[in-house]
């Protein structure tokens, strides 16, 4: 197994998972606490879009998806609540995206993989330069997640006490989609478009069915994603499976642990915090 790290695709794939999984864990907390799955859902179908024009025109997938994906986040900051209640207008915006992405890939013909590696992720065929190029995207994102911290966590856990503190709502909703794109992008490399919801959501989702204190439960999930990502990344070194599928099956093993933990913790008579800053549950009278 040591020796396998001697290849330079081996020590691709851990770098660029080890990268991948740290800015999972940290965006996918305030995924989880906004309640904004589905924002992460859609900006995977706008980034399988932009691989695939990407691919057609002789680009790399990674720059296509962070070109659609900033786009379609700026987008969806700005309109910010007028989407809600228009599911079948979502729906059908979101079906023509991957119907825009399989006409892309029905065109780019020179590479039959190409679908199978944008859909399930291709993690053991990253390049250096890839590595690279989601290491500067990770760490500016990471950075801009550590200086709007608190600002984005008040916004998250309690808009209507925030607007009048002077904190713009729909500023910190573009700033935060901006860089949950950056994650969806670099995150496609390692599960791909299908599965990106194990790495942005389900490590970050069982962290805080543990711990309601903010910092823990980040520190829980960047854990979870990393433990799922180097154990799947093991396996498939020494199994017969896809990369992806281990991470993803690792992941929802970690989630099923959560639910029993948290059930167990769970005193009788004892209610959920009705947001995430509150560290214990309080008694229902």
């Amino acid at each position: 197994m040591f020796d396998l790290f001697q290849h330079d695709f081996v020590q691709n794939a851990f770098l660029a998972g080890t990268i991948v999984a740290i800015l999972s864990g940290l965006v996918g907390y305030f995924v989880i606490i906004r309640g904004q799955s589905f924002a992460c859902e859609a900006l995977s179908h706008v980034g399988f879009a932009g691989a695939t024009f990407a691919a057609l025109v002789g680009l790399p997938g990674l720059f296509g998806m962070f070109a659609f994906t900033l786009l379609a986040a700026i987008g969806m900051g700005a309109l910010g609540n007028r989407l809600r209640g228009r599911d079948v207008e979502i729906g059908m915006v979101l079906s023509f995206v991957l119907g825009l992405g399989v006409l892309f890939l029905s065109l780019y013909t020179l590479n039959a993989s190409a679908a199978v590696s944008i859909l399930f992720g291709s993690i053991l065929s990253v390049s250096r330069a890839a590595v690279y190029t989601t290491l500067g995207v990770s760490m500016a994102a990471v950075l801009a997640l550590i200086f709007l911290f608190r600002p984005l966590l008040f916004v998250s856990v309690d808009p209507e006490m925030a607007e009048p503190r002077g904190i713009s709502i729909k500023l910190m909703s573009v700033l935060f989609l901006l860089l949950l794109a950056a994650a969806v992008s670099v995150t496609v490399q390692v599960v791909g478009v299908l599965l990106v919801f194990a790495l942005l959501i389900v490590p970050a989702a069982s962290a805080e069915l543990i711990s309601y204190r903010p910092l823990t439960t980040i520190l829980l999930a960047i854990g979870i994603s990393l433990s799922s990502t180097w154990a799947g990344l093991v396996l498939a070194f020494v199994g017969h499976w896809p990369a992806s599928f281990y991470i993803v099956a690792i992941t929802s093993l970690f989630y099923f642990a959560a639910r029993v933990i948290r059930h167990f913790r769970t005193p009788r008579g004892y209610r959920e915090p009705p947001h995430p800053s509150r560290e214990v549950g309080t008694p229902i009278k």
